[in-house]
C-alpha cells in the first residue's frame, strides 16, 4: 500500500527530500504522496523514510490503495527502469 499525508501536516519540508521515488510533493495546502510512485521505500530501505523523519507522525498507510510486498517491489522495478 502506498502512504498518505494527513491534514495534520505542518509543512516542515523534511519528508520530500527523503523519498527515493520522488513521490512526495507540495500540494495546495500540505504535502501529498503520489500513490503511483510510493513503494513505502521497498527496494530502497527497510522502512519508509518519510515516516521516520516526520515530526508529527502524519504519514499513514493508505488503505484505499492496497498492495502486497510483491506488488510494491514490482512497482519499484518499474520506477527505476523509467529513470
Amino acid at each position: 500500500m502506498s502512504l498518505f499525508i494527513t491534514d495534520e501536516c505542518i509543512n516542515c519540508d523534511v519528508c520530500e527530500p527523503e523519498c527515493p521515488n520522488d513521490a512526495i510533493s507540495q500540494g495546495e495546502e500540505i504535502y501529498e504522496i503520489n500513490p503511483n510512485l510510493c513503494t513505502q521505500c521497498v527496494g530502497h530501505y527497510d522502512e519508509p523514510q518519510c515516516q521516520q523523519v516526520c515530526p508529527v507522525d502524519c504519514i499513514l498507510i493508505d488503505e484505499t490503495h492496497p498492495e502486497t510486498q510483491e506488488q510494491l517491489m514490482a512497482k519499484y522495478h518499474k520506477i527505476i527502469a523509467e529513470k
